[in-house]
């Protein structure tokens, strides 16, 4: 669980500015918490201006305001009443997974445009031309399938060593690996039927001399 994994302190000082509360209100939440901790379930003003330069009365407002706000609770528990932070902690929690969400995305889309860019780099290189936007397009949906940077790079040498040049070999050299991969790891491969859906007519829609050399298994048949 993320309470138990990330500290309640610092996402409290890493976001005390966005909730709005102050100071004098953080330090009182940070003094509850340290209460608590100690086992002492019910937090007055009196216990902590034991702990707390704040006066009696400050430090009952300050208590007045964090209970009509949502950020602390008084609940009954059995015969007695006790003070938690629990409302507090749910909401920078929640605000934690949303960011580390935001995080993971933007993560995964700076490795997708870093993927993608290795390997336009590496096709026009190999091809000694630019890519059609069509090919940036079956480039995107290779990464998206999971072959990494290496594999995609690594299948248009293959169909280049074998006099291939067409979008068509690279996607059957790639299939040909996942499907000799299903067949090592399960014995079987499932049919990828999909996997072509549409590549003809994404074929005659590019204009580019990769795309308008005759596959040669074609000839042979």
């Amino acid at each position: 669980m993320y309470i138990e994994a990330v500290d309640f302190r610092y996402l409290l000082l890493e976001n005390y500015k966005s909730l709005k509360l102050n100071e004098q209100e953080v330090t009182t939440i940070l003094m509850i918490d340290h209460f608590i901790n100690m086992g002492n379930p019910f937090i007055t003003a009196d216990l902590l201006s034991l702990k707390m330069s704040l006066s009696v009365k400050d430090i009952d407002k300050i208590l007045a305001n964090l209970l009509v706000r949502g950020h602390i609770e008084y609940i009954s528990k059995g015969k007695e009443t006790i003070t938690t932070l629990d409302p507090l902690k749910n909401r920078l929690f929640r605000q934690f997974q949303i960011n580390a969400s935001k995080e993971e995305a933007r993560n995964a889309k700076e490795k997708m445009e870093e993927s993608l860019f290795n390997i336009y780099g590496e096709f026009e290189k190999l091809l000694n031309r630019p890519l059609a936007p069509v090919e940036i397009n079956k480039i995107g949906e290779w990464i998206d399938h999971g072959f990494t940077d290496e594999e995609i790079i690594n299948a248009l040498k293959e169909a280049l060593s074998k006099g291939k040049k067409t979008l068509r070999s690279v996607d059957k050299v790639l299939l040909s690996w996942e499907t000799r991969e299903d067949i090592e790891k399960e014995g079987v491969s499932p049919l990828r039927d999909d996997w072509r859906n549409n590549l003809e007519e994404t074929i005659k829609i590019a204009q580019t001399p990769w795309l308008d050399i005759i596959d040669e298994d074609k000839k042979k048949k």
